[in-house]
């Protein structure tokens, strides 16, 4: 008796940070998942993006040699504000033979808001605010869409990298007497086991690992907040005004002020209650029926949705 091949579809999420690339069955199972470095190209490059890309991907087809992939989505950060990059990646990518596999299916890129939408619903209109590494606001309604904020670590306002860099902004501040003593200092100082202020900023400002630290400082912030430190609840604050702006930017643009509507909530800032808190207020006094979701999935179960969808298999249960 002839065995039918199996087939297959590849989700994957490439972020500022992190890749993160599953393998799923039609029926929306994720059967293997695999990590690798950032695949931001604003952030890496091109080179970087398509070699974590590839380590990723290659990782869950070592997972399983035989089986057909009739479809891919990528779901990368930066692609929606720099679309002419979805070609250059393609052809990168059909360069790399450890996963030749995939261009035998329908391979598709697009971005990673779009895909932490999908992770959170499967309604077509709606928004997604992430506010990981970096930040962005996309929103769909029947035809039109609208976005916001997003444009690379040195904007994005509301992120992980903006507001460790304020914050290493006001520690050094603090360590040059320009302002009041902040909790944040010692709790740098500790995280990066330093010993001076130069020896910290050179920790800080190792080569290749400068936005993850950076980003890495925002925990430290909503640590410090959460023992009542002025200067890291300022700025949590302020960080969740600059998030909730952008999202009602984009409600107003898709006419969302009075109707029901599904704004997903994606990203490690939101794990901030202060963030969160006031995201969440700011917005309801524009639109007072929004439903918010926070996924309890990775991002990547939104890639893979997608990569489904390519295929017409929509009526699925995450």
């Amino acid at each position: 008796m002839v065995q039918r091949e199996q087939k297959y579809v590849i989700g994957v999420d490439g972020g500022g940070s992190k890749t993160i690339a599953a393998l799923a069955s039609l029926d929306g199972k994720i059967l293997y998942m695999a990590k690798s470095g950032p695949s931001s190209f604003t952030k890496v490059g091109i080179k970087e993006t398509v070699a974590n890309i590839t380590k990723a991907i290659e990782k869950i087809l070592k997972k399983n040699k035989k089986g057909k992939i009739l479809s891919t989505f990528l779901a990368l950060a930066a692609i929606e504000e720099n679309k002419e990059m979805r070609m250059i990646t393609i052809k990168n990518l059909l360069l790399q033979t450890r996963i030749s596999r995939i261009f035998k299916g329908k391979v598709t890129i697009g971005s990673d808001q779009i895909g932490g939408f999908r992770t959170g619903t499967n309604k077509k209109d709606g928004m997604v605010l992430i506010s990981g590494t970096g930040c962005a606001v996309h929103g769909w309604r029947k035809e039109k869409e609208a976005h916001a904020s997003g444009w690379g670590w040195l904007n994005d306002e509301g992120s992980a990298f903006w507001v460790g860099q304020r914050a290493y902004q006001r520690v050094f501040k603090d360590l040059d007497g320009r302002a009041s003593k902040t909790l944040m200092t010692s709790l740098f100082f500790k995280k990066f086991k330093a010993k001076s202020a130069g020896n910290l900023k050179r920790k800080i400002y190792l080569k290749n690992n400068l936005i993850k630290n950076v980003s890495s400082l925002a925990i430290l912030v909503d640590e410090a907040a959460r023992k009542e430190d002025k200067a890291a609840k300022n700025l949590l604050i302020e960080a969740g005004n600059e998030l909730a702006l952008a999202a009602n930017l984009a409600v107003k643009k898709l006419n969302f002020q009075q109707v029901e509507f599904p704004l997903v909530l994606v990203g490690s800032m939101f794990k901030s209650k202060i963030v969160l808190d006031i995201v969440k207020k700011e917005i309801k006094k524009v639109a007072p029926k929004v439903k918010f979701i926070r996924p309890k999935l990775e991002p990547v179960v939104g890639a893979v949705k997608l990569a489904m969808e390519q295929l017409k298999y929509e009526n699925f249960e995450s």
